[in-house]
């Protein structure tokens, strides 16, 4: 599993820059990314993909400890779609 950790040792290796420095850029992007989509905005990465927030509808559950039926409340959802060069490089 990739982490954010990872991430910002690759930023450092790939910019020749320091782990403090790395971390600033990796948090910033994922702040600005978190900002967007907060704001109902998509946001899209050329190459990558497009994360946007869409909403789930209520709907009915089943508690799976008392096997009775549940209300489960209508929320909101981060979705990942891939670019066409995403999907075609994990094939």
């Amino acid at each position: 599993m990739l982490t954010k950790k990872d991430l910002i040792e690759a930023v450092k290796d790939a910019q020749a820059t320091t782990i403090a420095d790395a971390t600033v850029a990796v948090n910033t992007v994922l702040e600005e990314i978190t900002k967007a989509l907060s704001e109902g905005e998509k946001v899209s990465i050329s190459d990558f993909g497009i994360f946007q927030i869409t909403e789930r509808a209520a709907r009915k559950g089943i508690n799976p400890m008392t096997k009775e039926e549940i209300d489960i409340p209508a929320s909101k959802v981060v979705k990942f779609k891939p670019a066409k060069k995403l999907k075609d490089q994990i094939q």
